[in-house]
This record gives C-alpha cells, structure tokens and sequence, in this order.
C-alpha cells in the first residue's frame, strides 16, 4: 500500500511540474518572449552543431593517443583473433555510431522550431522497420557466430605436445602444479587439504602418479611457441583466471573444472624489450568480485625459452617430498671410534 501512495504521488509531481512548464510556456508567449525563445532555440541547434563536430574529433584525437597503448599487442596465437573480433566490432558498431549522431544532431539543428514550418507525421513504414530490423540482426548474428566459433577454438581439444597446467584460485592467491615425468596428474580430495603439511591441494599420497607432481605459489612457467592448456580449478568461492596480456578469461568454479589453451608467442624478455619496461612481467589476475582481497589476487606468468623452462623444471621438487620429509638418521659411528669404546667398556668392568 505504502509503494502504491509513492507511485501516486511521484506521477501527481510529475503532472504539477508539467503543467506549471507550460503554463511558463504560455505566458512567455503572451508577453511578447517569442523572439527570445526563437532566438535561444537557435543558439542551442549551433550548439549541438558544435558538439557534434567537436565530439567527432574528440573521438578521433582518443583513438589515435591511446590505440595499441593500453594493452599492446596480443601475446598469444588466440589473443591475435580476439583481437580482430574486436576491431571488427568496433568498425561496425563504430560506423552505426558516427551516422546515428550525425544524422541526431544534424536534424536537431536542421529541424529547429520555425512557425512557417507544420511538423510532418510519419508514424509507421512496414518496410523501415523490417530494413532496420533485419540488418542489424545478421550483423549481430555474424558477430555472434565468429564469437563462437573462437570460443570453441580456446575451450576445445589441446594438441597433443601441449604442456598442461593447472590452476587452482583460493582467497587470495593462485596454486600451480605441474605433472611429473609420467606426464599424469595424481588424484586429490578435497578433505586431504592440509596447509600446515603443505598439501594445498589434497593431493593422495597413495596414488603414484601425484608423487612427483609439482607444486608452487611463486609464478606459472611457459614455453614460447608451444601449446599450454590449463585446467581450471577453485578451492573456495568463484574466482576468474585473467590473462590479460593473452586476451584470455576463464572462470575457477569450486567442484567444476574449466579448460583453455593458447601458444604464448614471446618470451618475457622479448616483451620487454617489445614494450620498453625492464620491469614488464606477464600477470595473472581474478577477474571474478571474490572477497575483500579480491584487488590482491594477481600472480606472475614466466615465458621463457625450452631450455630455460627445463632447467627450472629440474630445481622443483615434488610435492611429495616436501610435504613428507625423511626423518634424520643418526651418522653412524666410525669403525675405530666403535673399538675404542668397547675397550674402555672392557676395561671399565675388568677394574671393577
């Protein structure tokens, strides 16, 4: 009852302010601001005139500072037709905008006010509507169908020689394990996790093939040139793996694996020397609102050469082994010292 008295007495303001506008009008009218109204109305179709003019170039100026600054180009073989699907679009859409506002802003000024002139009343054209209808639904359709096509290309089948990663999002940061040389991921379960025993992702010691597997929170490694497909996983609430240097985005959702792949095409140290900032690092970021640190949750990607990737590979250590140290073992005592001691036993109880 009380939403229905607010609705009623926000459209009863309405109605006042409306009628008080005209009645303004009215009186302006009669008291001889005719020439003043014509007048303004002028001055506001120059205006927009201006606007649209200054707007154009506005857009263009921005266009042409900021174009390849922001982002730079794509790193990755599917971030260079990410890409294209987006300068596509943008020619489109951005071709529809500058008519649409010309053709506004023209008409605005063309069209202003005059008494010699009846406005002409055009309510319905069957074949307009159908034209404005039908074009701008095969145009989305085909931008739509591309889209699709590049989401099946990403989320499909890896080659065969690619690297597999996986990635597991938690608040706030990211998990990477890497497969051991049986090329085998090792089960996990969930109620295994134990941070203090780092077992960060539950992995079951009593499945072989988890034993050599490869766990860091440092940084996740590539290969220049050859096919990655990661694996996505969450430990908590839903997070988002955001490559944005790749042009690559893919939800972690708790309980549902998610995959992508993409060919990293330089290393870190060519995107340096590409970009001009000795400091460049490709980042990892969450793309998804998952807690109050979310803003904290990025991570470091390392691309660099084979060689380069095996020799890093190589200083890891399992998981395994960390997780399950060997206890220390006693040095054993040298030969001599062992006689030396029986003999002073010896001795010892020959004197008592």
């Amino acid at each position: 009852m009380s939403t229905l008295l607010i609705i009623a007495i926000l459209l009863l303001g309405f109605i006042v302010v409306f009628q008080i506008a005209k009645a303004s009008e009215y009186v302006s009218v009669l008291k001889g601001e005719k020439k003043t109204f014509e007048q303004n109305n002028r001055i506001n179709g120059f205006l927009l005139l201006a606007f649209l003019i200054l707007g154009l170039i506005g857009v263009y100026w921005c266009n042409e500072m900021f174009k390849g600054k922001i982002l730079g180009e794509a790193a990755s073989d599917h971030g260079e037709k990410i890409d294209n699907m987006l300068y596509i679009t943008i020619a489109i859409t951005g071709i529809v905008f500058i008519i649409t506002q010309i053709l506004l802003f023209w008409f605005s000024f063309k069209y202003q006010y005059n008494e010699k002139r009846k406005a002409f009343y055009y309510p319905h054209n069957n074949k307009l509507e159908a034209l404005w209808t039908a074009v701008p639904a095969i145009a989305l359709t085909v931008l739509v169908g591309f889209g699709l096509y590049y989401w099946f290309k990403i989320t499909g089948d890896a080659p065969k020689e690619a690297n597999v990663i996986e990635i597991t999002g938690k608040q706030f940061g990211w998990i990477y394990r890497y497969p051991g040389k049986d090329k085998v991921f090792g089960k996990k379960y969930y109620k295994n996790i134990d941070e203090g025993n780092l077992n960060q992702l539950g992995l079951l010691w009593d499945d072989k093939a988890a034993q050599d597997d490869i766990v860091t929170n440092e940084a996740m490694y590539m290969v220049v040139g050859k096919p990655v497909k990661l694996v996505i996983n969450s430990r908590d609430v839903v997070h988002d793996v955001g490559l944005v240097h790749f042009r690559m985005k893919m939800d972690a959702v708790p309980g549902t694996p998610t995959t992508m792949w993409f060919t990293p095409k330089y290393t870190t140290a060519q995107m340096k020397e590409k970009t001009g900032n000795p400091d460049f690092e490709y980042e990892i970021s969450c793309d998804q609102m998952c807690g109050k640190g979310h803003y904290s949750m990025k991570g470091i990607v390392k691309v660099v050469e084979p060689a380069e990737y095996l020799l890093w590979l190589a200083k890891q250590k399992p998981n395994y082994v960390m997780s399950n140290p060997e206890p220390a073992v006693a040095p054993a005592v040298p030969a001599a010292d062992s006689t030396a001691t029986a003999a002073v036993e010896a001795t010892k109880s020959l004197s008592n």
